[in-house]
């Protein structure tokens, strides 16, 4: 119980931790999917708030009138009454129930958390998206540029009768497929930018795109939004095995009544009319032949929470490895561009220096011009690579993005 105890008050911490970042999060979605979210939480909030208070009986109140006539004379009756039958000790079930009433809601708004998480990321990641889709356009261009340049010298070749036409032929071929994949690429550029303006209402342009670090894996685990909601699971869980055991065990109620009666007839004098009320306790203990079954179910339901959590623990270490090694794989995409630039660099610097004397053309020189910006570009296109994986583990991750 200790240890549920200290498991409400970090989860608890933990929500406080979320509300403190939700304003950041929030510019990342349209106003509409904000109100969504609010409601969501507001119906966590009212269904909580029903559940805590179902243990109080509600007041029955009852009136009725009556008029016949059966012997030919008109006679009347009235009669109302107020009833109550209100538990007042339970074997600990009101404690339960009102408990349980805070973890569900715990859960119910982790639940929501989750799906918000879930579309801040799938912006931020359009948004990253969009910019390498920039980039990648950018070393198109280059490239077809590079093509044009061969293209002309080919060209040339072929109009000195030092190549013959297939090579033109090839030639122009590689520029066409280049110019059709710039097409593609600012197609899928639109495509993005229509999937994050369905998500958001802030302009693509100016929208803050945060630069992710990288994640221990115990920072990744202990500030884990999943493995909080189901922890929350678990807690609600047990005490909602606790309500069940306490639903067998000996509960007292307190009864009380008001009544009232008035009745017309012609066979009295004057209307008759008389009041009373009634108060007590009634004690039971409910003999179910279920009553074993239904805690066993319960208790199966709690143990099954607590092995869930393991499982999840094992997913989210897959998923963390998994991103890990995808991220090594880009870095070292970026270190062999990054030797691939100093490379051109250098032929660039000494073919510069054979175009001064005269030993290169001008077309050498934009060739390796343009090569260097392609690597330079290959670069951050690999960077932001990184930067999506971590973002699929920042999507579980409850500190600021």
């Amino acid at each position: 119980m200790k240890a549920l105890k200290l498991l409400i008050v970090l989860l608890v911490l933990c929500n406080l931790a979320l509300l403190a970042q939700d304003k950041k999060l929030d510019e990342y979605i349209s106003s509409n999917k904000k109100e969504q979210f609010k409601y969501d939480y507001k119906k966590n909030e009212a269904e909580s708030s029903k559940l805590r208070d179902s243990w109080i009986a509600p007041l029955n109140l009852n009136y009725s009138y009556s008029k016949s006539d059966p012997y030919g004379s008109e006679q009347t009756s009235e009669s109302a009454s107020i009833k109550m039958d209100q538990p007042i000790f339970q074997s600990g079930g009101i404690y339960y129930e009102i408990k349980f009433a805070e973890a569900s809601k715990t859960y119910a708004d982790y639940s929501v958390d989750v799906i918000k998480r879930k579309l801040v990321k799938d912006a931020i990641s359009l948004l990253m998206q969009i910019k390498q889709v920039d980039l990648k356009i950018k070393k198109q261009k280059l490239q077809i540029e590079n093509s044009e340049i061969n293209l002309a010298q080919k060209e040339e070749s072929y109009l000195n009768g030092q190549l013959d036409s297939g090579f033109l032929d090839n030639a122009i071929l590689e520029r066409n497929i280049l110019i059709q994949a710039l097409y593609d690429l600012e197609t899928n550029k639109e495509r993005l930018i229509s999937k994050f303006n369905s998500i958001s209402d802030t302009d693509y342009k100016s929208a803050f795109i945060p630069n992710l670090k990288l994640l221990t894996q115990e920072q990744f685990l202990t500030n884990n939004i999943v493995l909080s909601m189901s922890e929350s699971e678990m807690i609600k869980n047990g005490y909602a095995k606790d309500v069940t055991v306490s639903k067998y065990l000996p509960s007292i109620r307190a009864t009380a009544g008001y009544n009232w009666s008035k009745s017309d007839t012609p066979f009295q004098f004057g209307p008759n009319e008389k009041n009373y009320y009634d108060f007590g306790f009634r004690a039971y203990i409910p003999i179910d032949i279920n009553s074993f079954r239904d805690i066993e179910s319960s208790k199966i339901d709690y143990l099954k929470s607590n092995l869930v959590i393991e499982d999840k623990k094992r997913e989210l270490l897959a998923i963390f490895e998994q991103v890990m090694q995808n991220i090594n794989n880009f870095e070292k995409k970026k270190e062999l561009s990054i030797k691939n630039q100093e490379i051109y660099e250098r032929l660039l610097l000494d073919t510069r220096d054979l175009f001064s004397a005269g030993y290169k053309t001008k077309y050498d020189v934009e060739l390796l011009q343009n090569s260097v910006e392609v690597q330079v570009i290959d670069t951050k296109i690999f960077e932001i690579d990184k930067q999506l994986e971590l973002l699929s583990l920042y999507e579980m991750y409850k500190d600021e993005i």
